[in-house]
């Protein structure tokens, strides 16, 4: 059995602490948290499960800032909420079905479109647009299927719940941020419920970075609410960018055998 030393989960909670501030402006505090926890030599599905905990700590951590400052909607964001729980807890189920080689190919795409679109969005502000989807019809499909992703491989959840809200609800940046925080804390409640019931998450460890990550989600929401757009729009490009570069990377990644193939 492998041993954490005190000076170990001292470095991966400060790491949390890191993760959890960045989590709550522009989302991506996994692709910190993950490799710290491998780097530590913790088991890679230990890894995942360890890491949701504190996933979910900084995410509920950053949803009850944004509820203090009075800016989440529980009427119109429960429902969406709890469909978004029940796609994690549903991903988290079919961690060891699903091919993650496929989601390695695909995320990377899908996080440079996301970053593609905020650099080009022409006036992306706190200003509201036309929704192009009803919030029944977002909650029934976009939702869980956002949920889904997040319990089964997790990078870039946040930007894609955040960039949803703007396009399809017509959201300004900073109500979709306080969404964004309300939805990916559920989903990462869902999928922390499953993997707590497999016994999977190695509870020393995930409780100091659980608290690292929700000091460090109380200071990003605060200075997300204080700067708004013109703090989040540029860190979301960036850590969409390095996310994609991040799995990009990755040897085992197919889309890096693909691109080098073709070259």
């Amino acid at each position: 059995m492998l041993e954490i030393t005190f000076e170990t989960m001292a470095a991966l909670a400060a790491v949390a602490t890191l993760a959890g501030f960045i989590d709550a402006i522009a989302g991506g505090g996994g692709l910190i948290t993950l490799p710290a926890l491998f780097l530590a030599g913790i088991d890679p599905v230990a890894a995942i499960a360890t890491n949701k905990l504190q996933a979910a700590s900084a995410t509920v951590s950053a949803t009850v800032a944004f509820w203090r400052k009075g800016m989440i909607e529980w009427r119109s964001g429960m429902p969406i909420a709890l469909m978004a729980m029940l796609g994690g807890s549903a991903g988290a189920l079919s961690v060891s079905i699903l091919p993650r080689s496929a989601l390695e190919a695909v995320v990377p795409l899908l996080l440079i479109s996301v970053a593609i679109y905020f650099l080009l969005a022409p006036k992306l502000s706190d200003n509201e647009s036309r929704a192009k989807i009803s919030p029944f019809l977002y909650s029934l499909t976009i939702a869980p299927t956002i949920g889904f992703y997040d319990g089964v491989f997790g990078p870039g959840v946040g930007s894609f719940f955040m960039v949803s809200f703007v396009l399809l609800l017509g959201q300004g940046i900073l109500r979709a941020m306080s969404f964004t925080k309300l939805a990916n804390a559920s989903s990462n409640i869902g999928a922390l419920i499953v993997f707590a019931w497999k016994g999977a998450i190695i509870l020393p460890v995930a409780l100091s970075m659980a608290a690292g990550a929700f000091l460090g989600a109380q200071l990003g929401a605060r200075c997300a609410v204080r700067f708004g757009s013109r703090l989040i729009k540029p860190i979301l490009i960036a850590i969409c960018c390095l996310m994609a570069g991040k799995l990009l990377l990755n040897p085992d990644n197919p889309l890096r055998h693909a691109l080098m193939h073709w070259s």
